[in-house]
């Protein structure tokens, strides 16, 4: 028969899915009994019908029946009193909350961060800025790096679709859990609104809820962080460069010159915000014929390396017109994931591992002053 502290020891090695942390280093373990072989685990949830509580059973039952002894494996499923939860916060948060009044705390903005930030931008919409996004951050994924997207297109938010998100986030005690999808979390307003309303918001309300993705959402130790913003120069691009001076701008364009003379004034416009265009994306760059295997510049070509040129940046790469790469977004799977072989798919894999190459620390950074 194991012992209760065998069981406890167990039950160490079960993390919960939204924090990564052990259940029991975050009291959600009440109670373990074991009677004849069957170990009978009461187990508390932040709150009542969390979306992990079928995962926390199967990993709960998987750590336990390996253990010498057990017959059976039975999980009782309760949910935390608001002091439970307000110590459960404190534990996660490990400090860094903030109190009804107070100033949020983004964990980004910190010296001592080592999140990534990338800002996917494009001058004009239609160049498929959110579709690449989506598989920049599932191949990064892929590559072992903890990732997340905050979709910050308020009123054309797209990310939950593109990455097969669904479901409404756990939040309580001024925090909020992403959901996951693909090794990726994720965070966007389409999880709060009924996707049949348009959003109607000005500045400040876009403002607040940037805040609050960024502050209030539990990302965790996160490597990258991709924002998916809004075509142009708008309120939540220039809210974003004030919240997160660190971040560095990735533009997206295609070969076409209206795009990319679009896309420069977007790009010069972060040198006022005290952004840095990281790399130019050029999508759409060239049509390959299924038949023959002839290739077709049907948008121009050039525009990606022009604006790279005029923004003293590097064209990180060109990616193909693709339909699968929209199927694939409309189907919730991202092309990298359904068919990495793909030439699309290796460019974009190509592309992360640039990023995951190039990400570093603040040390030598130059960083706005503000006086």
């Amino acid at each position: 028969m194991p012992t209760i502290e065998q069981v406890r020891e167990a039950l160490s090695t079960v993390r919960d899915p939204e924090v990564g942390r052990p259940i029991t280093e975050l009291d959600m373990v009440r109670d373990v009994q074991i009677n004849d072989g069957v170990v009978d685990v009461h187990v508390l949830l932040t709150v009542p019908g969390c979306p992990m509580k079928d995962r926390i059973t199967r990993d709960v039952t998987a750590a336990l029946q390996p253990l010498e002894g057990v017959r059976a494996v039975n999980v009782r499923l309760g949910s935390m009193t608001e002091e439970q939860r307000s110590q459960f916060a404190a534990k996660v948060r490990g400090g860094n909350g903030h109190a009804h009044g107070q100033q949020p705390v983004i964990p980004f903005a910190q010296m001592d961060s080592t999140t990534k930030v990338l800002a996917i931008a494009s001058g004009k919409g239609g160049v498929g800025k959110s579709s690449i996004t989506v598989n920049l951050a599932a191949a990064l994924a892929r590559e072992g790096y903890d990732v997340g997207i905050l979709d910050a297109d308020i009123w054309g938010y797209s990310i939950p679709r593109m990455m097969g998100a669904s479901g409404r986030p756990v939040a309580f005690n001024n925090m909020v859990m992403p959901l996951q999808a693909h090794g990726v979390k994720v965070i966007s307003i389409g999880f709060f609104v009924d996707t049949e309303r348009p959003v109607i918001w000005r500045g400040p309300m876009l403002h607040r809820a940037l805040q609050q993705f960024l502050a209030d959402v539990h990302w965790g130790d996160l490597d990258f962080l991709l924002c998916d913003l809004p075509p142009g120069t708008g309120d939540i691009a220039i809210s974003l460069a004030q919240m997160l001076p660190n971040a560095d701008m990735l533009l997206v364009t295609t070969p076409q010159q209206a795009a990319q003379r679009v896309a420069l004034r977007a790009g010069q416009a972060t040198a006022q915000t005290g952004m840095r265009v990281a790399g130019v994306i050029e999508n759409m760059a060239t049509f390959v014929a299924p038949d023959t295997g002839k290739e077709y510049r049907i948008f121009g070509e050039g525009g990606g390396q022009l604006l790279a040129a005029e923004l003293d940046t590097e064209l990180l790469g060109s990616i193909p017109i693709e339909p699968r790469l929209r199927e694939g977004s409309d189907a919730g799977v991202p092309l990298v994931i359904s068919d990495p072989d793909a030439p699309a798919s290796q460019r974009l894999i190509e592309i992360a591992k640039r990023l995951a190459k190039s990400k570093s620390s603040l040390v030598g950074r130059s960083l706005p002053l503000k006086f």
